[in-house]
């Protein structure tokens, strides 16, 4: 059985892989062999390793937020009453169910999560603000911030063999 690819560090050939892969996620598999040198069924093996291994999560578009229809962002630091496991359990539940908050990350320092919203503009920010974020449990502080313009937007993460 494999070791599982996590506890282990990649090699430069899966290092050459995801590089290709973070930014050509559409590619085929012979023209990825091709460019990381590898022969297709070799490349293959390599690449569903990396996937069962859990090294690559998902494969995912990234869109234009303005064609979508919410091209504002909106950074909300959030502060909850207590940090329990039930308010904490109850928090993160309920703001997996809200569509517009596209990542939630638990801080450390004076605020306890920093959400990334996107909205159309500021009067659905505000419909959203009253109806569904007030709502969510166990808040006593948010503070939000409209993010004004995208300097760098990277999905790709930077590989270190």
């Amino acid at each position: 059985m494999e070791e599982n690819m996590s506890s282990n560090k990649l090699d430069s050939v899966d290092t050459r892989i995801l590089k290709v892969l973070q930014t050509d996620g559409r590619i085929t598999n012979s023209e990825l062999a091709e460019r990381v040198r590898l022969s297709p069924a070799a490349c293959h093996k390599r690449l569903k390793r990396l996937e069962s291994d859990g090294t690559i999560k998902f494969y995912t578009v990234v869109l234009d937020r303005r064609f979508v229809g919410c091209p504002q962002s909106v950074f909300i630091q959030v502060q909850l009453e207590r940090l329990g496991h039930e308010g904490i359990d109850a928090f993160e539940k309920a703001v997996m169910k809200v569509p517009e908050i596209i990542e939630c990350h638990l801080m450390s320092g004076t605020f306890d999560y920093l959400l990334h919203v996107v909205v159309r503009d500021t009067e659905e920010f505000e419909k959203l603000h009253r109806h569904v974020l007030t709502a969510l449990p166990g808040i006593i502080r948010m503070t939000s911030s409209f993010g004004l313009r995208n300097i760098k937007q990277r999905g790709a993460l930077p590989i270190r063999a």
